[in-house]
């Protein structure tokens, strides 16, 4: 049994020695565009070739727009991060300082200030899964570092926001 944890840790160490000789690699995440800006508020068929013909039900047609209708307002339980949450006596404008500084570090991602007696509150993002925000909240978390998620209900943002960004490893000289 000491043998192999002699072996084990030579191994380790080599590996060690090794790895720290070799290049690192580190992941970026880049930001992309939500919604293909140029199919936004087009009916999918309208993308179609001319001699392309769809026979379709008109009782189809109805039932997708009364189901859209009825979906529109609906609230659904999502995840988002809370950067901000204090009841002390500057906490309106610290909270509105906080808010304002999440939007200037992160453009594009929504961000929500909000009252609930006694307690300033600054929550940012809307996500479908705890896995997404818990990909936003190690970034956020580098200027935020008291961030945290919280469950919440609200409108679901665009279907394709699990593709927000585009995930690329880059080689790190050192």
């Amino acid at each position: 049994m000491k043998r192999l944890i002699l072996i084990a840790s030579i191994l380790l160490t080599f590996a060690g020695i090794a790895s720290a000789q070799q290049k690192k690699d580190s992941v970026v995440f880049t930001p992309v565009s939500a919604v293909d800006s140029t199919l936004s508020g087009r009916s999918i068929f309208s993308t179609l070739p001319k001699n392309v013909t769809v026979n379709q039900s008109s009782g189809i047609k109805t039932a997708m727009d009364n189901r859209k209708a009825h979906n529109r307002g609906r609230m659904y339980n999502g995840y988002r991060i809370r950067i901000y949450f204090d009841n002390s006596q500057n906490a309106r404008w610290a909270s509105e300082t906080a808010m304002n500084n999440f939007k200037s570090l992160y453009p594009g991602t929504s961000a929500y200030r909000s009252f609930q007696s006694p307690y300033f509150k600054v929550t940012v993002g809307d996500y479908r899964s705890r896995a997404e925000a818990q990909v936003a909240l190690q970034s956020i978390k580098a200027n935020f570092p008291s961030a945290f998620i919280v469950k919440e209900k609200f409108k679901y943002p665009a279907l394709d926001n699990s593709a927000s960004y585009k995930v690329d490893t880059v080689k790190v000289n050192n």
